[in-house]
C-alpha cells in the first residue's frame, strides 16, 4: 500500500535533503527542528486505461452516456488542456490524446461528422504542429489538423461570441464554435486542486474581455489558496460563469487525474525520500549532480525540457461538470493531501525547471516569482504553511533574461514597468490596458507562438496573495540585478538567507522546508 504523506523534523541524524534550483539541484543541510513536508507516495496506476475511459463515457455521473448525447447532423466540439499541464510532461500517449480518440470513435459509430478540436491555450501561446501532435497522438492529427484541429484564437473577432453576464456583471465571452455547438467535451488533466471543473472552458476558452473579471488584483488577493476552490474568489468567479454557460450549452466534462510518478527511472531518486535512498540511488545522485554542474546551461535546460514523467492514471470521470469535479477533487486529495501541524516563521522552497516549451523559452525572472509565490506558497488548504508576515526563502538561479519570440511583452514589462513599479495596483491600473490592446502583441499573440500581452500582468497578479502575507522573500543563487527589479531580496546561500530573515522573523524561527516536486498539498490545522 503506498504511505500518506509525510512530515519529518531534522534532527543530528538526519542526511542533507534535495533541494531543487532551476534546471540543477543541490544537497541542503536543514537546521535541526525543521520541519520537511513530503508527497505522499504514488497511488497505483490504473491497469486498463481504455476500458477506464470507455466506463467513464458509458457511465457519467450527472449525464446521460456520451453516446446518447450525440446524433446525426448535430455540431460536436472536443476542447482539451494545452500544453501547460502536466509539468514535466507525461510519457506518450497523452491521457489527453487517449480520451479524444474514444470520444471520436464513439461520435463516428453515432454518424456525427461535424466535428471539430479545439486547444484551450487561453492566453497562452499557442501549441507547435509538433506539440498538438505529441500530446493528441499521429492518428487524431493526421486526421484533423489543421483545419478541424486548431488553437483557440481569444483575439478573434469573428471567433468570439458573448454569452451574456454573469449576477455579478461579469461577461462570459468564449469560443464561438464552442458556443454555437450542440455538446462541447472538455477533455482535462487535473494535476492540482486549481485545476478543471467550471475553471476549464470560461478560462480555457475565454477572451480577454472574460479574463480580466478574474485575473485581477482584488480577485487574486481575495483568494485564500487557488488549490482551495471553495474559498477561492478565483474560482467562485469561473464557477458563476461556467453555470451560466451551462444554461446555454451541453458541456460535457472528462476530468483525468495522476498519480506522483514525476520524474523517469535515471531521475528516481528525485521521487523518493533522501534517507531511503539506495547505493545505486545515491550514484544516479551524485552521477547527475556532476554531470548537470559540468554541462553548460543551453545542455541542462534541454536534458530537463526533454525529461517525460512515467505518471499512471488514477481517474477518469466524466458527465456533468460539478459531479465529476467533486470526484476528481477527492482523487487529487487522495493522491497529495499531508497533514501539516500549524504554521511556521519561514517556507523555504526549490524551484525546479519543469517546462514543456523548447530550450529557448527560458524560465524569465517573472516566471520564476509566479511559480514560487503564486503557485508553491498556494500548496495548502486551510491555513498557508508560513505565518502572516513570515519569510519564503527560494531557491533558483534567477536569471536576467528573456526569449523574443515566447515573451515580447515580458521583456518590456520586466524593462518597462516593474522599473516604475512593483505594486499590482498600480501596474493594473497604468499599465495593463495598453499591453492587452497593443496591436503588436495581439499580432504576435495570433500569427506567431508568443503569450498574449497581458500575460506577465497576470502572472504578476497570481502572487499577490502572497505578497500581502509576506514579510519577506528571499531568492537563494538569483541573479541580484533581476531579483532587486522584482522587488525582492538575494541571498548567497541558505545560511546567508536565514540571516537575512532572522530581521523580520528573529533569531530563531520555526522552518518548513516544501519538498515538492513530486507534489504535495498541505492540510494545515
Amino acid at each position: 500500500m503506498p504511505r500518506p504523506g509525510f512530515v519529518l523534523e531534522v534532527d543530528e541524524r538526519t542526511p542533507p535533503l534535495l533541494v531543487h534550483e532551476g534546471e540543477a539541484f543541490r544537497l541542503q543541510s536543514f537546521p535541526q527542528g525543521t520541519r520537511v513536508v513530503y508527497p505522499p507516495d504514488s497511488l497505483p496506476a490504473m491497469r486498463d486505461v481504455t476500458g477506464g475511459i470507455r466506463e467513464a463515457l458509458t457511465n457519467p455521473l450527472g449525464s446521460e452516456p456520451l453516446p446518447e448525447l450525440l446524433r446525426p447532423g448535430m455540431r460536436l466540439t472536443i476542447a482539451v488542456d494545452d500544453i501547460s499541464l502536466p509539468l514535466p510532461p507525461m510519457r506518450t500517449p497523452d491521457i489527453r490524446g487517449r480520451v479524444i480518440e474514444q470520444v471520436l470513435e464513439v461520435a463516428a459509430r453515432r454518424g456525427v461528422d461535424d466535428v471539430e478540436i479545439v486547444v484551450a491555450n487561453s492566453l497562452h501561446r499557442r501549441m507547435t504542429p509538433s506539440e498538438i501532435k505529441r500530446m493528441v497522438g499521429e492518428r487524431v492529427f493526421r486526421s484533423f489538423y489543421p483545419h478541424g484541429l486548431r488553437n483557440f484564437d481569444a483575439e478573434d473577432p469573428d471567433g468570439l461570441t458573448h454569452v451574456g453576464t454573469t449576477d455579478r456583471g461579469e461577461d462570459v465571452e468564449i469560443s464561438r464554435r464552442a458556443a454555437e455547438s450542440d455538446l462541447l467535451v472538455y477533455v482535462n488533466i487535473n494535476l492540482v486542486a486549481m485545476d478543471g471543473g467550471h475553471k476549464s472552458v470560461p478560462v480555457g476558452l475565454g477572451s480577454y474581455r472574460s479574463l480580466k473579471h478574474h485575473h485581477n488584483v482584488q480577485t487574486m488577493r481575495n483568494s485564500r489558496s487557488y488549490m482551495d476552490p471553495e474559498n477561492s474568489a478565483l474560482h467562485g468567479s469561473a464557477t458563476r460563469m461556467g453555470r451560466l454557460l451551462s444554461e446555454h450549452l451541453r458541456i460535457f466534462t472528462i476530468e483525468t487525474t495522476l498519480n506522483n510518478d514525476t520524474f523517469p527511472s535515471q531521475f528516481g531518486f528525485l521521487n523518493k525520500r533522501e534517507w531511503e535512498w539506495s547505493l545505486t540511488d545515491q550514484a544516479a545522485c551524485f552521477a547527475a549532480k556532476r554531470a548537470n554542474e559540468r554541462a553548460p546551461a543551453r545542455l541542462r535546460r534541454e536534458v530537463f525540457r526533454r525529461m517525460e514523467a512515467p505518471y499512471g492514471v488514477t481517474g477518469i470521470h466524466a458527465g456533468e461538470t460539478d459531479a465529476v469535479h467533486k470526484e476528481t477533487l477527492a482523487n487529487v486529495h487522495r493522491q497529495q493531501l499531508v497533514e501539516v501541524d500549524g504554521q511556521s516563521d519561514v517556507l523555504a522552497v526549490g524551484l525546479p525547471y519543469i517546462c514543456p516549451y523548447n530550450v529557448n523559452s527560458i524560465m524569465n525572472p517573472i516566471l520564476v516569482m509566479c511559480l514560487g509565490l503564486g503557485y508553491f506558497f498556494n500548496m495548502y488548504v486551510g491555513k498557508p504553511l508560513v505565518r502572516q508576515g513570515g519569510v519564503m526563502i527560494l531557491h533558483h538561479p534567477v536569471p536576467w533574461e528573456f526569449h523574443q519570440v515566447h515573451h515580447p511583452s515580458y521583456v518590456d514589462f520586466f524593462e518597462e514597468v516593474l522599473a516604475e513599479t512593483t505594486d499590482p495596483e498600480t501596474i493594473e491600473s497604468k499599465f495593463e490596458q495598453q499591453y492587452a490592446t497593443d496591436p503588436w502583441y495581439v499580432h504576435l499573440y495570433r500569427n506567431s507562438y508568443a503569450y498574449h500581452g497581458v500575460h506577465p500582468f497576470y502572472m504578476w497578479y497570481w502572487g499577490a496573495h502572497a505578497l500581502d502575507h509576506l514579510g519577506d522573500v528571499i531568492f537563494v543563487g538569483a541573479d541580484r540585478k533581476a531579483v532587486s527589479r522584482m522587488g525582492f531580496r538575494t541571498a548567497t546561500t541558505f545560511a546567508d538567507a536565514l540571516e537575512m530573515a532572522g530581521e523580520t522573523v528573529g533569531r530563531t524561527p520555526q522552518i518548513t522546508y516544501l519538498h515538492a516536486p513530486p507534489l504535495t498539498l498541505a492540510e494545515v490545522r
